[in-house]
């Protein structure tokens, strides 16, 4: 009898692995091994027309720390950041709200919302590049209207991170608005319905149930919001392609000209791993968090 049972489990766990070997070969090739490979390659020097790799331990990221250009970007990529995941947050959670509600017309309201999400960004980036353009953009004649004069933000340092911000955060917002809608919509009836017997505002009930009980939704949410911030680099090459003087290069831009303008494949993998590291940490809390889970009666 143990043994029969013992034939069945064995059997059971040989029809497990061979129901996710595809998947698990597919990570293995796509993700683990050139996870590991940037690994590898970063702690080498390697360049075009190199036979192979010349093993040179940790001078890449020696040289990335000392250098002013490597921390300007890293400074651009974190003030970018800032100033997109919080708005995108917002704005998505606002619409989330705006839309939760039943109407003849609602699902088409939604798809309006979200369909900004499912547009490439090169061709996001090409519409805004235009709305930007100097003297006869959208942006500049609205202004010229106004009294002012002309900005030509893209190629200004102080204005060009907030205008490619403003881009993301009218792109993004429908996502964000995906995962606020679910997380409002997974929230009992009886709560508000009990709230509004009590006498409750909208104010109150958002701010006392609503806000509280997204707090698992909000955590991951921003940890999606901080990721994906981290890693753009399509409309820099569209828009401004790092000018004026990096002002606008991105950390996954200052790679893409490692490896592929300057062909530096041990640099811009010391890059990758510096990227990769910065995102784990970004979405440690999310993992933490995993196994405590929040329920309300």
């Amino acid at each position: 009898m143990k043994k029969t049972k013992l034939m069945g489990s064995k059997k059971e766990a040989i029809q497990g692995w061979l129901l996710i070997a595809p998947a698990l070969v597919f990570m293995i090739t796509f993700t683990v091994f050139p996870v590991f490979r940037s690994i590898y390659l970063s702690l080498t020097k390697y360049q075009l027309g190199m036979a192979a790799p010349e093993f040179i331990g940790l001078d890449n990221y020696i040289k990335l720390f000392s250098s002013d250009l490597f921390w300007k970007i890293m400074g651009n990529t974190i003030f970018f950041a800032l100033i997109t995941v919080v708005p995108s947050m917002a704005a998505g959670l606002g619409l989330a709200l705006l839309v939760n509600r039943k109407g003849k017309h609602i699902g088409f309201i939604r798809t309006a919302y979200f369909y900004p999400v499912v547009m490439p960004m090169i061709a996001i980036a090409s519409v805004w590049m235009f709305i930007y353009m100097a003297k006869n953009g959208l942006f500049d004649q609205l202004l010229v209207s106004f009294g002012f004069e002309p900005m030509n933000v893209l190629s200004n340092k102080k204005t060009v991170l907030p205008a490619m911000a403003v881009m993301y955060v009218w792109k993004e917002a429908g996502y964000m608005m995906i995962f606020f809608l679910s997380g409002i919509q997974g929230i009992s009836g009886e709560v508000f319905e009990a709230a509004k017997i009590d006498g409750a505002t909208g104010w109150q009930t958002f701010k006392k149930i609503t806000m509280p009980l997204l707090a698992p939704t909000f955590l991951f949410v921003t940890t999606v919001a901080l990721t994906n911030s981290f890693k753009l680099v399509d409309h820099v090459v569209i828009m401004t392609e790092g000018a004026p003087n990096n002002a606008s290069t991105l950390l996954l831009y200052y790679i893409y000209q490692q490896g592929f303008t300057n062909f530096n494949y041990g640099m811009s993998s010391a890059l990758t791993v510096l990227m990769l590291g910065i995102l784990l940490i970004v979405a440690l809390p999310r993992f933490i968090s995993e196994d405590k889970k929040i329920h309300y009666n």
